[in-house]
């Protein structure tokens, strides 16, 4: 019995170690995700910035871009990281640029509800409508009342 006990609780930790190391891969891929969507947002920072300099509003356009080269930066040094990592980088990230931080909180809470007010109208778009049925045209449809 002492040895069943022993086989399943080998069993156990070899299906907890392999449950462990498939969670590392999927929490790499998604970190791996995360970098390269961070890296885009300060592509497209670094973009705006220099459209803002061309556009004749050159100290704001000049602050952008800083904050871009510095999420890159940041995006950089997060590839390869576990959670816990890019967590503490963050957190590093915004205590030393507060500013940026913030900025860069703005632009993602911009992005978010503009991605989500765009879903919506597609969505109403894609609704199909409801057909009316047993109205003819001119008759009333509120009232309860039927003075046809």
């Amino acid at each position: 019995m002492s040895e069943d006990i022993s086989a399943a609780k080998e069993t156990i930790r070899e299906g907890a170690d392999t449950a462990v190391e498939k969670a590392k891969d999927v929490i790499s891929e998604r970190t791996s995700f995360a970098a390269r969507q961070v890296g885009g947002v300060a592509t497209a920072l670094e973009k705006a910035g220099a459209e803002m300099e061309r556009s004749g509003q050159a100290e704001v356009g000049r602050y952008a871009r800083q904050i871009g080269r510095s999420v890159q930066t940041v995006a950089r040094r997060m590839e390869g990281k576990d959670i816990g990592e890019i967590a503490t980088m963050t957190e590093d990230f915004g205590r030393r640029q507060p500013l940026a931080f913030l900025g860069i909180a703005a632009l993602a809470g911009l992005a978010a509800s503009r991605f989500l007010t765009a879903s919506a109208k597609r969505q109403t778009a894609a609704a199909p409508r409801e057909p009316s049925i047993g109205l003819r045209p001119g008759t009333a449809t509120t009232g309860g009342e039927n003075n046809g």
